[in-house]
């Protein structure tokens, strides 16, 4: 397979996900991280589809349970990466150690309480946020809303890509060609104009595109302060806080669309 297409959507795809893609196209290739939004973006609308099965839109059903049902297919569809990355950098900064020592406690394949405690906590909200949304949504806003989510913590890690590798990361190739403003500044404006004009679209007012809008603005600014916080702790970025990122961010978007519906 030729350079562009290890670099292309499917190899993010076979990367990023469990999805089936050919085997060759599974070997990274340099710009493939610049994908990981449109990833986010279909992986949010497969895991949707569970949802489906106890609720209905317009307070019918039980969007407590469909929110469950959402996140939990959201770690399957991504092998739990995500979440292998969060509970990583928990425990590598919660820590205190410098640096190195950090970095070595994050490559245990153990997880430890800071871990798990990021996790619970980390899953609980993501859960209740996703549950207040679907309570006051229909079933085109509601999957706009987990679509939202999964999209713009993706495209915080192309923010987060622009900080130096730390110590030890093979993350060049994954870097390579997503480092560029015209990447991230890029896919940042067709969020934002997608959360405004989907939202509008699926029968949302100004306001709730103004909330929307807000929702995939903020969550790349958390994201940012995470990767800024670990990168001053640990000497650059990993993998294990880009996976932290998306999940941070995801679950700040959440929660701006869940106090969205309580006060648009």
């Amino acid at each position: 397979m030729t350079g562009p297409a290890r670099g292309g959507p499917l190899a993010a795809l076979g990367l990023f996900s469990v999805l089936p893609v050919p085997a060759s196209a599974r070997v990274p290739g340099a710009g493939v991280l610049r994908w990981l939004p449109l990833v986010g973006v279909l992986l949010g609308a497969l895991a949707f589809v569970p949802a489906l099965a106890v609720w209905r839109g317009e307070g019918e059903g039980s969007p407590l349970l469909a929110a469950a049902l959402v996140v939990g297919a959201l770690a399957l569809l991504t092998r739990g990466l995500h979440l292998d990355g969060t509970a990583d950098l928990a425990d590598g900064l919660g820590s205190g150690r410098p640096a190195e020592q950090a970095l070595a406690i994050m490559r245990r394949p153990d997880v430890g309480a800071f871990g798990v405690a990021a996790l619970v906590c980390l899953l609980l909200v993501q859960v209740t946020a996703l549950g207040a949304v679907l309570a006051g949504s229909s079933r085109p806003t509601g999957l706009l809303c987990v679509v939202l989510a999964a999209a713009a913590g993706r495209v915080a890690v192309l923010h987060a890509a622009a900080r130096p590798a730390a110590p030890g990361s093979s993350l060049g190739v994954l870097v390579a060609g997503a480092r560029t403003p015209v990447a991230r500044w890029t896919a940042t404006l067709l969020l934002l104009a997608g959360a405004a004009g989907l939202r509008l679209a699926t029968g949302g007012s100004v306001g709730d595109a103004a909330w929307a809008v807000a929702a995939v603005l903020l969550a790349p600014a958390v994201g940012a302060g995470l990767t800024a916080h670990a990168a001053r702790r640990l000497g650059g970025v990993n993998g294990d806080v880009f996976g932290a990122v998306v999940e941070v961010a995801t679950t700040v978007a959440l929660v701006s669309l869940a106090a969205g519906v309580t006060w648009a």
